[in-house]
């Protein structure tokens, strides 16, 4: 007979259950990734400008940033899918860290899960303040762009120790923290109010690089933990 473990959202599970179900909600990552590309790609078409201060912004995907998609007529879907993204990604990092070794320096796992989860609520924040109420949006985008220069490099160390996400934790450090601190410092570098205001210059297009940039790995730990097909052994 199998000893049950508690789960908070459905009660007693089976030790033998409790895997796969973790598992599945790990691929949480995979589909807010997903639904939010989907989302700043199609409402792309659709956005005609918006009103900000007076001032009549046009539409452009090279020249606004994702930001931009949360006013206008496309607001109330690109705002929520800010949220629902942030929700799932939180979702699928629940799943991704329960399918690790338990044993296997807890702390340090606490540490990397907080740390990873600062983008995902973020991207809440985003959704919720439009660039309209600046200091809350633009705090926002902090969390979801340049903590996970940080973090996925922390993250990636923490991996590196177990054998099944050696690999994972690998590109993490040599390739998803400079990369996404690459493509932040180039987004920043890009973006000035003025020629956004005018439909000029091409932060737009550099915010959709970032996005991708961040997203893509949140997507590969939720794949990632998907294919495992069993508890990785504990190191304690």
């Amino acid at each position: 007979m199998s000893n049950p473990v508690m789960s908070a959202a459905t009660g007693p599970v089976s030790s033998a259950e409790a895997p796969a179900t973790n598992r599945v909600l790990a691929l949480a990552a995979l589909a807010g990734a997903a639904l939010f590309t989907v989302a700043w790609f199609v409402l792309g078409f659709f956005n005609t400008g918006y009103r900000l201060e007076g001032d009549w912004i046009p539409s452009s995907p090279i020249s606004q940033p994702l930001s931009g998609l949360g006013m206008g007529s496309t607001g109330p879907y690109m705002n929520t899918a800010f949220v629902l993204n942030g929700l799932l990604l939180l979702a699928g990092l629940i799943g991704v860290f329960r399918t690790m070794p338990p044993g296997y320096r807890p702390a340090a796992r606490r540490l990397c899960a907080a740390g990873l989860a600062l983008s995902p609520v973020g991207l809440v924040v985003a959704g919720i303040f439009t660039i309209e109420h600046d200091l809350p949006h633009f705090a926002g985008f902090g969390l979801i762009a340049l903590t996970p220069v940080l973090t996925f490099a922390l993250a990636g160390a923490f991996l590196r120790g177990i054998p099944a996400w050696r690999r994972l934790g690998t590109s993490l450090m040599v390739l998803g923290s400079p990369l996404t601190l690459l493509t932040a410092v180039m987004y920043l570098a890009s973006f000035d109010e003025a020629s956004t205001a005018a439909g000029e210059g091409i932060a737009g297009l550099l915010s959709r690089i970032l996005g991708l940039s961040v997203h893509v790995w949140f997507a590969a730990m939720g794949w990632h933990a998907f294919r495992q097909t069993s508890p990785a052994p504990s190191d304690s």
